[in-house]
């Protein structure tokens, strides 16, 4: 007979990353919603090259120990020289200045539904894009969203 457990295992997601490895997780939290919208999506994450980081590519970096010292993964708003501005898609707060040493990855692809999606699609970069110019509208779009919501369930 078969044993049909299903075996979890952890790993060190910085060593590997370091070490130039490409790494595939499901990225918890709502924060990347909706890049990431059902709990079974998966990004593809690979070593980063700070020096090619530019606005709109998704990172995963280490928080400051001040600030949680959490690992996240959100999307470039802005960087001057070695500083990075950061913002979750599914928030309007940016965070920052990070340091180019806290940066540990980049999304290169996503997995949803069995389909692999590159970050390379043109549609993909269109709506990554469109996303950061609309941030000082995500607040009043959130509020309508949920007001539509609520007139819907009456």
């Amino acid at each position: 007979m078969c044993d049909t457990k299903q075996i979890k295992e952890k790993y060190d997601i910085e060593s590997l990353l370091a070490a130039g490895r490409t790494i595939q997780m499901r990225p918890q939290g709502t924060s990347m919603y909706p890049m990431f919208a059902d709990p079974a999506d998966e990004a593809v994450i690979a070593p980063v090259d700070v020096a090619r980081l530019k606005r709109g590519d998704v990172v995963v970096y280490r928080r400051d120990p001040n600030a949680g010292g959490l690992l996240v993964m959100h999307r470039i708003y802005r960087r001057n020289g070695e500083e990075f501005y950061m913002v979750g898609d599914n928030q309007s707060e940016i965070e920052g200045p990070l340091r180019a040493d806290q940066m540990r990855g980049i999304l290169v692809q996503w997995v949803r539904r069995g389909r692999t999606y590159s970050v390379k699609n043109i549609g993909y970069r269109l709506f990554s894009g469109l996303w950061l110019v609309m941030l000082p509208l995500r607040n009043p779009i959130h509020r309508m969203l949920a007001w539509v919501r609520g007139m819907c369930r009456k």
